[in-house]
């Protein structure tokens, strides 16, 4: 690499914004830029986001980084992406078949009941890692099929391309040219085969889906393609990496160390951990590839939560919080917990479209639950803040189920964790040191980190020189055992949620 060619250009593409992060050789950001996205909720449980406006505001973000460092010291793109969310398109045009069906959607809900009922899915984890839930990509794919006239008959001819964000956006990036998914975000789809790494006949079957619509699969670090015809963006940038964001973070906060579990926080959250195989006999918790380095696959122990912080949003517009400016919206959210010594007995489960782990039960209905007179809005404040740390906590109790599981330190990522009483009460919950990472931009600089080993072609620890420090909060376990009570009543509160079925 020469030395006036060192910027690394991270897309990270998430739910709520898309961004674009520039780092230099010593893996500083030195640009960057971002774009709100929207959501549409057109129908009870339905989410999903329009195609043309990720991709438009994903290039607007790389083209005025690129812009702010200057094209000639572009070495590498890289991608990170919001996971699971599908879309299809029309291989002619590129245009997209309809909207992008969201992770947070549970369209086909029914669609995962059959299946359980056909009794499949001791299968079907068996394959994937994965439990039937909408969460993930191949019923989302099965829908839009569904939803297309000739849908199945179109896609079975390689006319329709159906993919993961990373894929939708490698190939409007390359003119057309590369249509490739990494081992990640393939293995959130639940059509690849963790034991065999490509796609599974069987699956495809299963859900009626066409091996001539899907993409490529490849390392989550390595060559996927070049950039070509896009304004504002030089042709020939090569794209080194791709991974889902919570891998990206996951392999930033420590490059996959044993002991060191990952909680992403944002709209949802992921917690993962790093293990051996992709052999989990803990039913409430998939496995996953956390990433493919170039080198060797590494797996993930993980647990899916779809409402985190966006039960704090969900909170703050109901009681008229959100309409404050964005600075004293975030001022509010960190000191009107610490306002009130108890939520008051007041529990809330943000179920808004179904649980996901431990419980992955999409008929949940989210509640308020043990109100009285005299709860006050930063009583519910707080019980929403509440409720992030107690649904991390029960996915690290499920996870203790896993022979090959350790918890040294629970390293934290994303936008709730600025809330420093809300990074103390998950320590004090949980028993263990909580270590954030400060640095807003940690998906990307996961995804840049493997576009940097391809460009200079070495191994992963090399890389650790370039991890960010954390900041810690450290347990008291005084506390500790007094929160153990209120954790067994948010559980009594969970229970209440599953039994409020539709």
């Amino acid at each position: 690499m020469s030395l006036d060619k060192e910027i690394v250009i991270a897309l990270d593409e998430g739910t709520t914004n898309a961004k674009a992060v520039a780092l230099d050789a010593r893996g500083q950001v030195v640009a960057k830029c971002s774009r709100p996205l929207t959501i549409q909720t057109p129908h009870e449980g339905w989410v999903e986001q329009s195609g043309e406006q990720l991709l438009a505001a994903s290039l607007a973000v790389i083209r005025q980084v690129v812009a702010e460092v200057g094209a000639a010291r572009v070495a590498a793109l890289a991608i990170s992406n919001q996971r699971e969310t599908t879309i299809g398109w029309y291989r002619a045009s590129g245009t997209p078949c309809g909207p992008a069906i969201s992770w947070q959607c549970s369209r086909t809900a029914v669609f995962c009941h059959a299946l359980r009922e056909q009794g499949l899915e001791a299968v079907i984890k068996a394959v994937t890692g994965l439990p039937i839930a909408p969460l993930f990509s191949a019923t989302k794919m099965r829908w839009l099929l569904e939803a297309i006239p000739q849908g199945h008959a179109l896609a079975a001819q390689g006319d329709i391309c159906l993919g993961t964000i990373d894929s939708w956006l490698l190939w409007q990036l390359t003119a057309g040219e590369s249509f490739c998914c990494d081992y990640a975000n393939a293995s959130r789809t639940q059509l690849l085969n963790l034991h065999s790494g490509d796609w599974d006949d069987d699956m495809l079957t299963l859900f009626g889906l066409p091996r001539a619509a899907l993409p490529a699969i490849r390392p989550s670090s390595g060559l996927f393609g070049h950039t070509r015809g896009l304004s504002g963006i030089p042709d020939g940038i090569p794209i080194l990496a791709m991974i889902g964001d919570s891998h990206a973070a996951l392999f930033a906060h420590g490059l996959g160390a044993t002991g060191c579990v990952k909680a992403t926080y944002g709209t949802g959250s992921s917690v993962m951990a790093p293990v051996a195989s992709a052999q989990c006999d803990v039913k409430s918790l998939a496995t996953t590839v956390a990433w493919h380095d170039g080198e060797r696959l590494v797996y993930g122990l993980e647990g899916n939560i779809p409402h985190t912080g966006d039960a704090v949003a969900w909170m703050a517009e109901s009681t008229g919080l959100s309409e404050l400016p964005e600075n004293e919206l975030a001022q509010a959210l960190c000191t009107l917990p610490a306002s009130v010594d108890s939520t008051l007995g007041v529990y809330f489960v943000p179920a808004l479209t179904g649980l996901g782990a431990p419980w992955w039960d999409e008929q949940a209905r989210g509640l308020i639950h043990g109100l009285t007179r005299g709860v006050k809005r930063a009583h519910l404040i707080r019980a929403a803040l509440e409720s992030i740390a107690y649904q991390i906590a029960d996915v690290v109790v499920a996870m203790r189920q896993h022979g090959a599981f350790s918890l040294q330190a629970l390293m934290v990522d994303g936008g709730p964790t600025k809330n420093d009483w809300l990074m103390q009460y998950q320590a004090d919950l949980l028993g263990c040191p909580v270590m954030r990472s400060d640095v807003a931009e940690l998906s990307a600089m996961g995804a840049a980190l493997l576009a940097r080993k391809a460009l200079l072609q070495v191994d992963s620890e090399q890389l650790r020189a370039w991890l960010p420090e954390h900041v810690t909060f450290l347990p008291d376990m005084a506390r500790h055992a007094r929160l153990q009570k209120r954790w067994v009543d948010w559980q009594n509160a969970v229970q209440l949620a599953r039994a409020q079925k539709p």
